[in-house]
């Protein structure tokens, strides 16, 4: 079974509550259910965490890495820009990485740091994104 890290990145706590207006009444719980119920349909064993810690999220990077997992996607929010370290550990584990926004950042000016250490990046498409994600990990994998 493929097994997919997904991290909520820094601020998706508080989705659905802030910045209605560009992301939506979505919350962090809701991403999480929407993805834990697509990837049961495609029996894509996922692992949901979220930490507004930088540190603690490249030690969940390296602990999948040495746990074997398949891919990892990421909706990096306020680690979009000015974490080189995180960067550098996502280009440091064996799986790739996927970056997804809810939004399209660059519409509103913004560059992710973390989209050049990632496979590919997914912008724009709300919950939908993370299902474009899974998906594309799933085709990397034939």
């Amino acid at each position: 079974m493929t097994k997919i890290l997904v991290v909520h990145g820094a601020g998706i706590n508080m989705r659905g509550k802030f910045q209605v207006e560009i992301f939506g009444t979505d919350t962090m719980d809701d991403y999480s259910n929407a993805i834990n119920e697509y990837a049961s349909e495609l029996g894509v064993d996922v692992e949901i965490f979220h930490s507004n810690i930088e540190g603690e999220v490249i030690n969940k990077f390296y602990e999948c890495h040495e746990k074997g997992f398949d891919a990892a996607i990421i909706n990096p929010a306020g680690y979009s820009s000015g974490h080189p370290a995180l960067a550098a550990a996502i280009t440091q584990v064996a799986f790739p990485t996927i970056e997804v926004h809810i939004s399209n950042p660059a519409a509103r000016g913004g560059n992710s740091e973390i989209a050049r250490s990632c496979k590919g990046v997914i912008t724009g498409f709300g919950l939908f994104g993370y299902n474009i994600a899974i998906k594309a990990i799933l085709d990397m994998a034939d």
